[in-house]
């Protein structure tokens, strides 16, 4: 007999979810990322009982066709990239392509999309990794996908979710980071039924962050910008008299992605200093 055997799909994705989704504001994270990528201008995030009942996220982006729909479920399914070089000029969020599979294999999602071009859209209905509908549907542009009861067949991950709030204020400091680093865009945070948050969209990179951070933290900003080669920074500051002792409220992003790097965050703590 055969120590050895290929993982039944489903197990596989599952599994792949543990990598992807540790939590609701994961599933966040994720779908909205999609969303900007999809080129979206508009973006609406409604969540139920801090992730637990439903997570939806509505964009206006491009949309797919029925069969890009289908494709986009199955793992390492991407648009973003193709071949070896792509992976040193990566210019999108998402591109893995596992993040659809690996959030609909851990909960009951609900994809409907349309192309602007396209007469109809469709609907695909996915219960813990298992495609179970599939249909035309009437539909704006855009994508909305809802994600409902997370983690309902793997009882042991929905055990350790915190309490709503906790999740909740994951979720909406995902958000906040996420709107921050794309003022261009506009971001509705809603929590059942209530709009927790709302950024309308702009071009003025300091009004987002004063938006974002409160009045009191961006408030006096000081603009940042240089350039050396094809490295191009640009940014805000707040003033040395504001500053803290925690990389809480350090916001650093490459080409859009938000990341956390202790080398840049050194830098600025020693200039600080």
């Amino acid at each position: 007999m055969h120590k050895i055997r290929i993982l039944p799909e489903v197990l596989a994705n599952k599994i792949a979810a543990g990598e992807v989704v540790e939590r609701p504001a994961s599933v966040v994270k994720e779908l909205v990322e999609n969303a900007l990528d999809a080129g979206t201008t508009r973006i609406l995030i409604e969540i139920e009982k801090g992730g637990r009942s439903l997570i939806r996220v509505s964009d206006n982006g491009t949309g797919m066709s029925r069969d890009d729909a289908l494709l986009a479920l199955e793992r390492f399914a991407t648009s973003k990239i193709h071949s070896d070089d792509d992976l040193f000029r990566i210019q999108t969020l998402g591109f893995r392509g596992e993040a659809l599979p690996s959030i609909a294999a851990v909960s009951k999602m609900t994809l409907i999309t349309r192309q602007a071009e396209s007469d109809a859209g469709v609907e695909v209905q996915v219960h813990g990794g298992k495609i179970v509908h599939v249909a035309d549907a009437g539909a704006p542009p855009g994508t909305m996908i809802s994600v409902a009861r997370l983690f309902y067949n793997t009882p042991a991950r929905r055990k350790f979710l915190k309490a709503v709030t906790t999740e909740m204020g994951h979720i909406a400091d995902v958000t906040a980071a996420m709107a921050l680093g794309r003022p261009q865009v506009h971001f509705t945070l809603r929590h059942d039924g209530r709009t927790v948050r709302q950024w309308p969209r702009t071009d003025d990179g300091a009004l987002r962050a004063a938006d974002v951070l409160g009045q009191t933290a961006g408030g006096d900003l000081i603009p940042l910008s240089g350039q050396a080669g094809d490295l191009k920074i640009s940014g805000y500051l707040g003033p040395a008299r504001s500053a803290r002792a925690t990389s809480r409220s350090i916001y650093l992003f490459v080409n859009g992605r938000r990341v956390r790097d202790r080398v840049l965050q050194h830098a600025l703590f020693d200039a600080y200093s």
